[in-house]
């Protein structure tokens, strides 16, 4: 009688199963990965760049506000939350634009 069995069908199936659930663990790791360097990527090359002309953006405040201008085509861009903080804050031209659209 041998010292070493060889291994059951059952066996086998079951290692190869084990084998290729981790190989597609470490596929959807590396994946998830990539994805994130890519993303991170783009956002460093659009980081603050005006999109209409891709010119660096600068900050400026408006009414307590912060918020970005391109200094090249006097584009102005607001940030999530920061047209609601200007409205509350002031009104005035703003308030009446934006209560055509309530």
């Amino acid at each position: 009688m041998p010292e070493f069995e060889k291994p059951s069908k059952s066996e086998d199936e079951y290692f190869a199963r084990k084998e290729m659930e981790q190989r597609k663990q470490r596929a959807a790791e590396q994946s998830a990965k990539m994805a994130a360097e890519e993303k991170e990527r783009v956002r460093k090359l659009h980081w603050m760049k005006c999109p209409k002309c891709g010119m660096d953006l600068t900050t400026i405040d408006f009414q307590g506000v912060k918020i970005d201008q391109c200094p090249s085509c006097n584009g102005t861009f607001l940030d999530a939350g920061e047209l609601q903080e200007i409205l509350k804050r002031g009104g005035g031209f703003f308030g009446k634009v934006a209560s055509i659209f309530k």
